[in-house]
């Protein structure tokens, strides 16, 4: 039978099984949000579609997963920086290094797309520069530009130029703030400090919706599983990947295709039978051609997946604007076979592009890091007299 055991440390050493599979997940639900957003805006809805050829219906099904990948995205989420930040706690500047973790890592990347945003809006004619005023309603305007940095939007405004994905950046952004204060309350002595801990808790769930404070249970549920260590033989591991993937389809073809409260139970069900599963991978895998192809491919989709989810939105709506523009082509036909090499053609574009932008900013977070730190950390120089 399995034996649970409780880890003092998340185990996040490279070469485990647990973290090669991380990798890889983690890219393929960017890559799998991508496809269904991009087939979302290209082709029509597939329910309007009389009598779908067998290869729409075969990308229609495989890129029904999106919203299954966001939960993976909160559940390595929960795990990686929960589990990351439980190691660090009894660190100095614990809670200010961490901090400046989880803001560099959206910011870097999130100011250079939003100005992406505005010249993309510019450029397809959607962008009224007399409209650029500080109206919470306006999806261009400062205070969106602002809201957004600060994980407000679908909260207090839209998300910025309509790129709809960052939707779930909202609930990142407030997850991260919402563990830290969970660990004052739990862990801080000073009474004080937990009672402000719990004035700003209360504050936070009376400004956000409660289907985020919902699926913040989803979250904990990764960080509370990096400190798990399940001991299973292969049969048990096996049972429990097949419950993962039987869970998956059922809610594809029979759940809800939403995050939504009324979703929630689907999801949480799906997440258990995942965080046993990564759980019950946390030893050293054996090193060959294969297994280290599969992690340095999971390691390099990975590091730009964050750039490929929040930019594709933007890329989209200029290449669709370049295709009717150009080609008179309004929405994809799922009838030509044609059309379905433009789908593809775009979908790599979508990919490399994401890749190649990430180079100067996504990839360069660890540095931006190390700078913020070494200058805000910096002692000063005792003046000699």
């Amino acid at each position: 039978m399995p034996k649970f055991k409780l880890l003092q440390k998340t185990n996040l050493q490279e070469d485990c099984w647990h973290s090669m599979l991380i990798s890889i997940l983690r890219g393929l639900a960017a890559l799998e949000v991508v496809a269904a957003h991009l087939r979302s805006q290209v082709y029509p809805g597939f329910g309007t579609v009389a009598k779908p050829p067998l290869l729409f219906q075969g990308l229609a099904f495989g890129s029904g997963f999106a919203y299954l990948a966001v939960i993976v995205f909160f559940v390595l989420s929960g795990w990686l920086v929960g589990g990351s930040f439980l190691n660090k706690l009894e660190s100095d500047r614990a809670f200010l290094n961490y901090t400046i973790d989880r803001a560099s890592r959206l910011w870097v990347v999130l100011v250079p797309i939003f100005l992406v945003v505005l010249l993309t809006g510019a450029a397809i004619g959607v962008l009224d520069t007399t409209r650029l005023s500080v109206s919470s309603g306006e999806p261009y305007s400062v205070s969106a530009f602002f809201g957004n940095m600060l994980g407000l939007q679908t909260i207090v405004v839209p998300p910025f130029g309509g790129n709809f994905p960052l939707w779930s950046l909202a609930n990142e952004t407030w997850y991260y703030v919402l563990f830290p204060l969970l660990l004052l309350v739990v862990q801080s002595r000073p009474v004080m400090v937990r009672a402000a801990a719990v004035l700003a808790i209360g504050a936070i769930v009376q400004l956000v919706s409660g289907a985020i404070m919902l699926y913040f249970s989803i979250w904990l549920l990764g960080a509370a599983f990096s400190r798990i260590r399940i001991a299973a033989g292969p049969f048990w591991r096996w049972t429990l990947l097949l419950l993962v993937a039987a869970s998956a389809v059922v809610i594809r073809l029979k759940g809800r295709t939403d995050i939504t409260p009324e979703g929630f139970p689907q999801y949480l069900l799906f997440s258990l039978f995942f965080v046993l599963f990564l759980s019950s991978m946390q030893f050293k895998r054996q090193p060959g051609p294969v297994l280290d192809w599969l992690d340095r491919t999971g390691r390099f989709f990975a590091n730009f997946s964050f750039t490929l989810y929040v930019l594709h939105v933007p890329m989209i709506a200029a290449m669709a604007h370049g295709l009717w523009s150009t080609f008179g082509i309004a929405q994809l036909s799922p009838y030509k076979l044609s059309h379905f090499g433009i789908y593809v053609s775009m979908y790599l574009v979508l990919v490399v592009g994401a890749y190649w932008f990430s180079l100067p900013f996504e990839s360069n977070t660890p540095r931006v890091r190390q700078w913020l730190k070494a200058h805000l950390f910096a002692r000063p120089r005792r003046v000699r007299t």
